[in-house]
């Protein structure tokens, strides 16, 4: 019971900071609407396609059309078309970057490659880019298949004649190409066998796996409880340098008691704080945290178990409300930086993502997106949960052996 009443006294004792809403509420609801709103890509963005300059001297052909209708649908490269093949306009914006490449049909290509011609189309590419190399195999692909669509109507119109004889005119024989050439493309565009690469964990049909609040809302959470530790050790601080803890000893409470006190204390601050931004992620942001509401809950205890762990150890190791600051920024911008708070440590190296995984917070944004993100179940946060409990004895340990009792 005494326990109780001293992790109340602190609760009250902080409730009446009023710098506390501030720091443990406002200022992660705002981070986090700030964050996903700059990684929110605009729908002028979302075509990520390597530009490709396009002079179509042949419009109407019936091969130039397929031509562009598959660099149209293209996963690589994005069809731009220019008026004239001109130095001042396309070769100046692929030299600029403006364009990663440049592609000119020539006039009559569709009629001479039917006839059995060999017209040669003209690519612009500059070599010294980083995207040269790629955006030539996409083009050479597409022209190849474009090639076989010809060799493909060209067969065929010599099968008919095998079997029918002679065309009865010039016009029959290409409008029978063109046909061919038609009947070719939908072919390719509904080819009977693809192949397509996933990834099992994703939810890759749920829109909101790629809602960027995904990625911020539980990395705020992270930062910002570990930011608000601030407030729970400077309460023991507080104690020791007034002499409040010295006074608490001459009461029937004992040692265990009064340590127990604050940590509970201080892990209801935590708690609550992620309670109030689960809700809001979820409401708000359509962050769906409720998808395993038990692996939801299991991150909050550990996450907030070992963020109290953190405010004993600092409160032991400081003597002064300045330095109580100092340490608390220096843990939220270590543990946040390395631990994955600011960006996926997906999107990083293999070593680099190596090095954040040695963070408890790495492992309690990875928990939450395990549900958010993934679509997982409670067994998926299990793991991260575990290695989270572990940083948590050590500290807590560490915590306790260098606790005084001034």
């Amino acid at each position: 019971m005494r326990t109780i009443d001293l992790a109340l006294k602190d609760l009250r004792q902080i409730s009446r900071d009023r710098r506390s809403l501030l720091f443990l509420i406002v200022m992660p609801v705002v981070f986090t609407f700030f964050f996903g709103l700059v990684f929110t890509k605009s729908p002028d963005s979302s075509d990520n396609r390597l530009q490709v300059g396009i002079v179509n001297l042949d419009p109407d052909g019936s091969l130039s059309k397929t031509l562009l209708e598959m660099l149209n649908s293209s996963a690589t490269v994005r069809p731009v078309l220019v008026e004239e093949r001109d130095g001042s306009t396309m070769d100046a914006k692929i030299l600029k970057g403006d364009l990663a490449a440049g592609l000119v049909i020539p006039a009559g290509y569709s009629g001479s490659s039917l006839n059995g011609g060999d017209p040669k189309l003209e690519m612009i590419i500059n070599e010294e880019t980083d995207d040269g190399q790629t955006v030539r195999r996409a083009l050479q692909t597409t022209i190849a298949r474009v090639t076989g669509i010809t060799q493909t109507a060209l067969l065929s119109s010599r099968a008919y004649e095998a079997a029918n004889g002679a065309f009865t005119s010039t016009a029959d024989r290409q409008s029978y190409l063109e046909e061919a050439v038609e009947s070719a493309s939908r072919a390719w565009a509904n080819a009977p066998l693809s192949l397509k690469a996933v990834d099992a964990a994703a939810k890759t049909d749920d829109p909101l796996s790629v809602n960027p609040y995904n990625q911020f809302s539980p990395g705020m959470i992270v930062q910002f409880a570990i930011f608000g530790l601030i407030q729970a050790a400077m309460v023991m601080v507080l104690e020791r340098k007034n002499g409040a803890m010295s006074r608490l000893l001459t009461t029937p409470m004992n040692k265990a008691e009064l340590i127990g006190g604050h940590i509970l204390g201080m892990f209801v601050v935590f708690f609550l704080q992620q309670l109030i931004l689960v809700v809001f992620g979820q409401l708000v942001l359509k962050v769906d945290y409720f998808h395993s509401l038990g692996g939801t809950l299991l991150v909050m205890v550990a996450l907030s178990l070992f963020v109290a762990s953190l405010g004993l150890l600092i409160s032991t190791l400081v003597k002064t409300e300045d330095q109580v600051v100092m340490w608390a920024m220096m843990a939220m911008f270590i543990f946040s930086a390395l631990g994955g708070a600011w960006f996926s440590l997906e999107m990083v190296g293999k070593a680099f993502s190596t090095i954040g995984h040695l963070m408890p917070s790495a492992w309690a944004i990875e928990g939450y997106q395990n549900i958010i993100m993934r679509g997982l179940g409670i067994e998926s946060v299990l793991m991260p949960v575990g290695i989270i409990l572990a940083y948590t004895l050590a500290f807590f340990g560490v915590s306790i052996w260098r606790f005084k009792f001034e």
